[in-house]
């Protein structure tokens, strides 16, 4: 522990990450498998991401929330790898304060984003099955991208807000117990002299403002699932695009409710396996959502097979 006098300077600490305490050897075999994922990640989400993009008729509403989903997952993915095999390689697990806060206000655009994104679905999806004859005019190409850019610049906005209310605090102690920054843990480092009292408000205000997006997506689905059962059409095409979204809503939701709620009550006891499924919403949703809508939305993965199919054709040409 510090004294409050000792961190004068903040832009000069240096915290430690003691979420890797493990022997050289495990170590080492965290590496090649962090490193595997990761690279598993990128190459599932740049495939789709390029595809979409590449391919005229898959410039659709649904295709273009599919492509933000997985460019989010990949700024997800790469504010926790990088550090993440950076200190799997390095004795010490140092991080600059600065580059601390930099971390949170990265990984929590990504966690926002992706809550607003997955809203923005849930209403899309909505309107495609229980109001067919106006989701052209609601949901053109061109609303999609001003609704997902709005969802950016909020989510960017809460991150600077929280951000900034941590960087206010004075730390009395520079060990965080974690593979990677988040607020709840730089403010639990804060001296009793600081004053918490804003940044408890504005978790509380986060905590209105996402437990509406949560309750419109219920809404949304309680809708959805009685109007597939109506029908046997609306039945067929919930299930080929709606599971994947609720899907992808789960495992989301499951890892985040995980980390929040052991940084907040966790005990030090089976340290690793906490920090490791604590990190859960950082490498399972970016890897895994590409997979579920690329095996469920039949057109794209369509797309993707042509795409690679025909490359292979070229390949076999040029060898002759």
């Amino acid at each position: 522990m510090m004294s409050p006098g000792a961190v004068q300077n903040m832009s000069q600490l240096v915290l430690e990450l003691q979420g890797l305490n493990q022997s050289t050897e495990v170590r080492q075999v965290f590496l090649v498998v962090a490193l595997c994922w990761y690279l598993l990640t990128l190459l599932l989400n740049l495939t789709l991401v390029l595809t979409i993009c590449l391919d005229q008729q898959l410039h659709q509403p649904i295709y273009i929330f599919v492509c933000n989903l997985c460019l989010n997952g990949l700024w997800g993915a790469s504010c926790f790898y990088p550090k993440l095999l950076h200190d799997l390689l390095a004795d010490a697990h140092l991080v600059p304060y600065t580059g601390c806060l930099a971390q949170l206000f990265n990984i929590y655009t990504y966690v926002f984003s992706q809550v607003s994104s997955l809203t923005l679905m849930a209403y899309d999806r909505y309107l495609a099955i229980c109001r067919p004859l106006q989701y052209g005019t609601v949901m053109s190409v061109q609303k999609v991208c001003w609704l997902l850019l709005l969802a950016w610049i909020f989510s960017l906005l809460e991150s600077l807000c929280g951000t900034i209310l941590t960087r206010r605090l004075t730390l009395c102690s520079r060990r965080l117990p974690k593979l990677f920054c988040t607020n709840w843990e730089v403010v639990k480092l804060s001296c009793f002299a600081s004053d918490t009292t804003l940044n408890n408000i504005y978790g509380y205000v986060l905590m209105f403002s996402h437990l509406s997006q949560t309750t419109l997506i219920l809404v949304s689905y309680t809708l959805l699932v009685s109007a597939s059962l109506r029908l046997r059409s609306k039945r067929r095409k919930f299930v080929q695009t709606c599971v994947p979204h609720l899907v992808t809503l789960l495992v989301f939701t499951i890892t985040l409710v995980f980390d929040v709620l052991y940084s907040r009550y966790g005990s030090d006891t089976q340290q690793v396996l906490k920090n490791l499924l604590a990190a859960g919403f950082l490498v399972v949703p970016p890897l895994i959502n590409p997979v579920i809508y690329g095996i469920n939305l039949h057109q794209l993965r369509s797309k993707i097979f042509l795409r690679f199919s025909h490359r292979s054709r070229v390949s076999k040409i040029n060898c002759f």
